[in-house]
């Protein structure tokens, strides 16, 4: 086993990059490190990695590739921690962050020190967490975001990409300015705007017990993202600042605009308003896999009568096909019911789609 790699934080992403890696190299010995060593413990079982280890500092001074799959202000802890280690001379680091200009102004300690590090950002990710979450395919024909600086060798981020082959994943170059802008743009401030609203919602029923009621279906929907881990948005909020006020300069001004349209009530231009949106939206690639995690559904007539709902996942799970959620949207006596399932990816729903037909089940993909 002439290579090592080393992954701090051994969670969906990580234990997915380890599975990639594992796929693509197999002769090489992946050592996983997490804080929560019990998480390492049950990817060690499930054979993502090689071997879990207490201590990180350790395995780094061997290891011939180290990814920080770990939240942003702990890369930045980590990236200390490494700078002062006997690192080999050509060993590689990245990270995984969805910020990226604090992250490569931290890591020009480790350069000084001759270290290579490339900062990195697969653009995919799940509902899901942990080590048992982690697979092989999470980022097929997602975009992976590189932000190698002015200075690096071409060759050590041919190696990286090499070394990541196995994710199946789109590599992008592009400046940690640039990407921050663009994440803020289509990820990160929407999780603001998500929760906002959600937070609107909120106030209003604790005054109507009626709003809590009603805002299902469509408003789960819209602000799906709201639900997403409190502590790693804290943290990319802290890391993308600057962006993030300059976008939401942009979203007051914009909010003021679709206020002077209620209040005036043009009809046009109200009409207008939407149809420029929808346009544009229309107009946004439908396969491919953006910066905010993309569920595929398929719709699925069933009866009303017991077992239904687990013969439905019964055929899914022979088949060995994954579900991110079911969801049940119309069901009453003597009346075809609805399940949503929600897969995450196209593949999973097109071979859903075939399955549940040879068993007689209506599916379509629209409602």
């Amino acid at each position: 086993m002439d290579k090592k790699v080393l992954i701090i934080g051994v969670g969906l992403i990580g234990g997915s990059i380890a599975l990639a890696i594992k796929k693509e190299h197999p002769e090489v010995y992946i050592t996983g490190y997490d804080l929560n060593e019990q998480n390492c413990r049950l990817a060690e079982k499930m054979k993502i990695i090689d071997k879990c280890s207490p201590s990180f500092e350790t395995e780094a001074v061997t290891s011939d590739l180290i990814i920080l799959a770990c939240p942003v202000e702990e890369v930045e802890q980590k990236i200390c921690q490494l700078a002062e280690l006997p690192l080999k001379s050509e060993t590689i680091i990245t990270d995984v962050g969805s910020t990226k200009v604090k992250i490569m102004e931290k890591s020009a300690i480790l350069r000084e020190k001759g270290a290579v590090f490339i900062g990195g950002h697969p653009m995919a990710g799940s509902h899901k967490s942990g080590a048992g979450s982690a697979r092989e395919h999470l980022f097929e024909n997602a975009f992976y975001l590189l932000t190698p600086t002015e200075g690096t060798n071409e060759e050590k981020v041919a190696e990286l990409k090499n070394w990541l082959r196995g994710t199946g994943a789109n590599f992008v170059i592009m400046e940690p300015e640039e990407h921050d802008m663009i994440t803020g743009v289509v990820s990160h401030l929407p999780h603001l705007i998500a929760t906002s609203i959600v937070r609107q919602v909120e106030s209003h029923a604790g005054i109507n017990e009626r709003v809590r009621w009603l805002a299902a279906g469509g408003f789960r929907d819209i602000t799906r993202i709201a639900s997403s881990s409190p502590a790693m948005w804290s943290d990319v909020v802290k890391h993308n600042q600057s962006s993030l006020l300059s976008l939401i300069d942009e979203w007051i001004a914009e909010m003021k605009y679709v206020k002077e349209l209620v209040q005036t009530g043009d009809k046009d231009h109200i009409y207008s308003y939407f149809a420029d949106a929808k346009k544009f939206r229309d107009s946004l690639p439908v396969r491919a896999r953006g910066a905010i995690d993309a569920f595929y559904d398929l719709y699925v007539d069933v009866q009303d009568k017991p077992g239904v709902i687990s013969h439905v996942t019964t055929i899914l799970a022979e088949k060995r096909i994954s579900l991110t959620n079911i969801r049940i949207i119309e069901a009453r006596e003597d009346v075809f019911g609805v399940l949503r399932l929600s897969f995450q990816t196209e593949e999973d729903r097109q071979k859903a789609e075939v399955c549940l037909n040879e068993n007689d089940y209506e599916t379509y993909l629209n409602m």
